[in-house]
C-alpha cells in the first residue's frame, strides 16, 4: 500500500509513545453516521492505524516538524513518535495531549453531535484542532502534517478515485471520490460508502501547501487505486512560543442522496431542500467555529453531570463513552410528507435500516435529550402500515436493508415484540413531550397493534424477541412483560385522549394480565425464564417501563425479588442475559440496574458493565452483546443500542434523583 508522504517529513529520530491508561475500547474521532465514521482502535494514537467502525482501514495520518525533527502523532508508521501524555474523551470530544521534544501539542476531534440542535447535527462536518506551544522558554519553528486517507470515500480498497483541489470562502479545499458514483447501489452491513466526496479544508490564511494522490503538488482528475490516494495538508505555524497557536482542519463527507425510501431517494436532513452545497457547510462549519466547540464543551458537561446525579461517576463516563456510537449509528434525512426520520442501521448483526427492536433498546438517550428525534426512529415504521404496505395486524420488524428503506426484509416478524415497542416507545413520547398529541396521530394503528397484543401477547407464542440471537422460546416471561405494558401504556394514553371506556378496559386487563403473570413466573426467590420451566430465570429488562412511566401493575416486591437473585448471578463482567448462557446484553443491564431501589444495587449491577468496556479484549466500538466471564465480544459492535445505558439518567430526569446513600 503506496503512502508517499512530502520529503521534508520522512526523516526523524526514535521516540516512544507513554503507556496510556485506557478510556475506551476504541476511541471515535470523526464520526457522524453509519458511513462517515473513522475511529483509533488503540489507547496511544500511533499504535494502530485509523479505521472504519467496520474495521477496515481508513487512516489519518498526523506528523509535526520541531526545528527540523519529525514526530508522527497519529496513525502507525516508521517515523519518529511522540510521547502521548493524555487522552481524555468526553460526550463530542476526544482530545489527546504529546510531547514532541521540547513543544507540546493538542490534538482535539469534535464531532459536533448535537441532538438539541438538528441543523448541527446533521451538518457532516467534524473538527480537529491542534494546539502548540513551546515548552522549554524557546522559540521553535513547527509545521503540522495532516493527511487523510483516499479509502474513506470507497467500499473496498482498489476502488477508483479522482481528486480535486480548489478555494472558496476564504478556505482551500481538497476532495476525494470514486470515478464511478454508483449512489445508493449497495445494501448490507459491512460496506462502506463508495459514492460522494469526502472533504479536506483548512483556512487559506494558513497558507498550507496541498498536495494530493500519491503526493505530487498537482491535484485532479488522475484516477487511482483509493488505497493510494492521501489528501495532503502541511500547515505552517512559524515560531512556536509558550503562548499556544492554533490550527483546525475540517473535515466532511457529502454523499449527495443518503437514503432511499419507498423507491424515492432522499438526502441527507442538512440539505434536505436542496438549498445547501458542502461547501456551504464548511464555511458555516468555520465561520461558527468557536460557538460550535463551546456548545459542545456544555453539552458535555450537562450529560456528565446529569448522568452523575442519576448513577455516579462510573455511569457518567459510561454514558460519555458511548453516546457518539449510538448518534453515528443513526442517518437523518425528511420524509416525502415532511416528516423527521432518524434511521439507525444495524451494524455487524445484520444491516436492517429501522428495526424497531434496535430502536426499542437505543430509546432512553433520545427521550432524554430530543423526543422529536425518538419521532422520527417511529415515523417510518408507522408509515408502512398507514399507508397501506404492511398490512399484517402487528408491527413490523424493519423497512429494509440500510441504505434501502423499502419495507422489511429480515426474515421473520417479532409480533409481540415489535408491537409492544411501538406503543410503549408512542407512550413514552408523549411523557417526554407532555403531550398525547403524537399518539393522537397514529391512533387507528396503535389500536390494531394493542388489540394483537391484548389476544396474543401474555403468554406469547414460540416466537423471536429482540434477543434473537438466543433462538425461538415460547412462553417467555420477558416478553409477557413487554405486551402487559404495552396494553397499559395504550390504556394510558387512552385516558390522556378521552377515551374513557377504552382506557377502563385495557387498564383492567393489563392490571389482571400483572396479577397472573407473578402467579404463572413465580419460581420461588425469582421469576422464572418461561412460564413452565421453574428452574431458569432471566433479567426482565421489560419491566423498568412500569418504573419509568409510573404504571406500578407489579408490586416493588417483585422488583427486589428480581435484583437481590441476579445479584448471586453476577460474574466479573456483567449479569448474564438468562440461564441458558454466560453471555449478556450490556444495554439490557442497564434497564434492569434502574429496578433497583438504591445507588449501592444500581451501581452493583451497573459498575461490572463499566469494568466490561475499559477492559475488555476486543479493540472495536462497543460491542452490546459480550461474555460475561472473560469480557471478550460475542457480536455486534457500534451499534446504537448503547443509547440504552442512558435509562437510568432518563428515570432520574422524569422523577427525583435516587439517593447517594
Amino acid at each position: 500500500m503506496k503512502r508517499l508522504l512530502p520529503l521534508f517529513l520522512l526523516a526523524g529520530a526514535t521516540a516512544a509513545t507513554a503507556q496510556s491508561q485506557r478510556k475506551a475500547p476504541a476511541y471515535p474521532l470523526l464520526v457522524h453516521d453509519p458511513y462517515f465514521s473513522i475511529w483509533s482502535t488503540a489507547d496511544a494514537l500511533t499504535d494502530a492505524q485509523t479505521t472504519h467502525w467496520t474495521g477496515k482501514p481508513q487512516p489519518l495520518t498526523g506528523l509535526i516538524r520541531v526545528d527540523g525533527q519529525v514526530y508522527r502523532f497519529m496513525g502507525a508508521g516508521s517515523d519518529a513518535v511522540a510521547t502521548q501524555t493524555d487522552v481524555d474523551l468526553t460526550a463530542t470530544q476526544t482530545r489527546y495531549a504529546f510531547t514532541c521534544g521540547p513543544v507540546a501539542l493538542r490534538v482535539d476531534f469534535t464531532s459536533p453531535l448535537l441532538v438539541k440542535n438538528l441543523d448541527i447535527l446533521s451538518r457532516p462536518v467534524d473538527y480537529i484542532d491542534f494546539a502548540v506551544k513551546s515548552t522549554d522558554g524557546k522559540p521553535h519553528k513547527v509545521d503540522l502534517y495532516v493527511g487523510v486517507s483516499g479509502d474513506i470515500a470507497v467500499n473496498k480498497p482498489d476502488q477508483q478515485v479522482t481528486t480535486a483541489s480548489f478555494e472558496k470562502d476564504g478556505l482551500a479545499i481538497q476532495k476525494v471520490g470514486t470515478v464511478e458514483q454508483p449512489v445508493l447501489k449497495k445494501k448490507g452491513d459491512d460496506l462502506r460508502i463508495d459514492w460522494g466526496y469526502a472533504y479536506v479544508a483548512v483556512p487559506a490564511a494558513y497558507k498550507a501547501v496541498h498536495s494530493t494522490l500519491d503526493g505530487s503538488a498537482a491535484a485532479g482528475a488522475t484516477a487511482a487505486a483509493a488505497s493510494d490516494v492521501t489528501l495532503h495538508n502541511t500547515i505552517p505555524c512559524g515560531n512556536i512560543t509558550a503562548t499556544p497557536v492554533h490550527k483546525t482542519v475540517l473535515i466532511g463527507y457529502d454523499e449527495g442522496d443518503a437514503i432511499q425510501y419507498f423507491g424515492a431517494n432522499l438526502r441527507p436532513w442538512w440539505n434536505k431542500d436542496g438549498a445547501h452545497t458542502i461547501e456551504d457547510e464548511l464555511k458555516a462549519a468555520r465561520d461558527q467555529h468557536e460557538t460550535v466547540l463551546q456548545e459542545c464543551d456544555a453539552f458535555d458537561k450537562e450529560l456528565f453531570a446529569q448522568a452523575k446525579n442519576a448513577g455516579g461517576d462510573n455511569y457518567a463516563r459510561l454514558c460519555a463513552i458511548v453516546y457518539r456510537q449510538s448518534i453515528a449509528a443513526h442517518q437523518l434525512v425528511r420524509s416525502p410528507d415532511g416528516d423527521l426520520l432518524w434511521f439507525s442501521k444495524e451494524n455487524f448483526s445484520n444491516g436492517s435500516i429501522n428495526t424497531v427492536d434496535v430502536t426499542y433498546p437505543s430509546a432512553p438517550l433520545y427521550l432524554l435529550y430530543n423526543p422529536h428525534l425518538m419521532e422520527g426512529m417511529l415515523n417510518g415504521i408507522f408509515h408502512y402500515s398507514e399507508s397501506g404496505r404492511w398490512t399484517k395486524p402487528f408491527a413490523a420488524h424493519d423497512l429494509g436493508t440500510f441504505p434501502l428503506a423499502n419495507g422489511q426484509t429480515y426474515g421473520e416478524d417479532m409480533p409481540v415484540e415489535e408491537s409492544g415497542n411501538m406503543i410503549i416507545l408512542t407512550a413514552a413520547i408523549c411523557r417526554a413531550e407532555n403531550s398525547p398529541a403524537y399518539a393522537r396521530k397514529h391512533w387507528k394503528v396503535l389500536s390494531t397493534w394493542v388489540n394483537y397484543l391484548d389476544t396474543a401477547g401474555f403468554d406469547p407464542a414460540n416466537q423471536l424477541c429482540t434477543d434473537d440471537f438466543a433462538g425461538h422460546l415460547a412462553r417467555n416471561a420477558n416478553l409477557s412483560v413487554k405486551a402487559i405494558e404495552g396494553i397499559s401504556a395504550y390504556a394510558h394514553l387512552a385516558a390522556e385522549l378521552g377515551e374513557k371506556a377504552t382506557a377502563d378496559k385495557y387498564l383492567a386487563h393489563a392490571r389482571d394480565m400483572a396479577k397472573k403473570w407473578t402467579v404463572m413466573a413465580d419460581a420461588g426467590d425469582h421469576y422464572s425464564l418461561t412460564f413452565d420451566k421453574k428452574d431458569t430465570w432471566s433479567q426482565k429488562y421489560n419491566l423498568v417501563w412500569d418504573k419509568v412511566l409510573d404504571y406500578h401493575l407489579f408490586p416493588a416486591s417483585v422488583y427486589a425479588r428480581e435484583i437481590a437473585y441476579y445479584k448471586t448471578k453476577q460474574n466479573a463482567f456483567g449479569l448474564p442475559l438468562d440461564s441458558r448462557k454466560t453471555y449478556t446484553k450490556s444495554d439490557w443491564i442497564e434497564w434492569t440496574a434502574t429496578l433497583t431501589a438504591n445507588r449501592a444495587d444500581f451501581e452493583a449491577l451497573s459498575n461490572p458493565v463499566y469494568k466490561y468496556v475499559l477492559e475488555t479484549p476486543t479493540r472495536v466500538p462497543v460491542s452490546d452483546w459480550h461474555e460475561t466471564t472473560t469480557g471478550k465480544q460475542v457480536g455486534f459492535q457500534a451499534r446504537s443500542v448503547v443509547g440504552g445505558y442512558f435509562m437510568q439518567a432518563l428515570y432520574a430526569h422524569w422523577h427525583a434523583a435516587p439517593s447517594t446513600k
